[in-house]
């Protein structure tokens, strides 16, 4: 996404911008980091991920006291006592040291893994160059991806069931990954933003 709009927009607005840059490390906007140009950003390493703890994630930002807190919650929001004493609800998201070590020794891989990557997206854009419905999700000038996931569009009446059928007649594993949330039945009386007036563009 641009985000300098979003940025002007929290500047105007005094609204902190919290990157969820779950799948981008590795990325770039404008030669800075994605899920470096808000007061916080979150990456996630899941199993799926461009490099993994097999869970997990990671809080960053320059606001040391905004770590300090976030920390404190993560450990339990336990006091500094000498019994256990806790005056905020605290929680237990702590990454072990074992799982804390591969993810440090994963980190000297991560631009092997996004040239890996890069290399795959690009023979897709080459296989797909003669279909005139599919196209795969552009590049902006301004955006160094990590290329996490190769995503097509489809045009015209082409639909995603469409493609699932056609690869599932030639045995090949393929099913819908995200459903929009607000979609989701936890959320179905909740109310969303949208440009249109009665369907979201999530939903195309």
């Amino acid at each position: 996404a641009d985000l300098d709009p979003i940025l002007e927009i929290c500047e105007e607005f005094n609204v902190p911008l919290i990157e969820d840059a779950a799948e981008s490390l590795g990325s770039f906007y404008k030669g800075k980091a994605t899920g470096t140009l808000g007061e916080l950003g979150a990456y996630s390493f899941n199993g799926n991920k461009i490099i993994t703890t097999s869970g997990g994630g990671m809080l960053v930002s320059n606001d040391q006291e905004k770590i300090s807190k976030a920390k404190f919650w993560a450990t339990q929001a336990r006091e500094p006592a000498k019994h256990y004493e806790h005056k905020e609800l605290g929680y237990n998201y702590r990454l072990s040291n074992i799982l804390a070590g591969i993810g440090r020794g994963q980190l000297k891989v991560l631009e092997e893994r996004v040239a890996q990557k890069k290399h795959i997206y690009e023979y897709y854009k080459k296989a797909f160059s003669d279909i005139e419905h599919i196209t795969m999700m552009p590049v902006q000038d301004y955006d160094q991806p990590n290329y996490w996931l190769s995503c097509i569009q489809l045009r015209d009446k082409l639909k995603p069931i469409d493609i699932l059928k056609a690869l599932h007649a030639h045995n090949i594993d393929a099913r819908p990954i995200w459903k929009p949330m607000h979609l989701q039945p936890y959320y179905k009386d909740f109310d969303f933003v949208t440009l249109r007036k009665q369907s979201s563009v999530a939903e195309d």
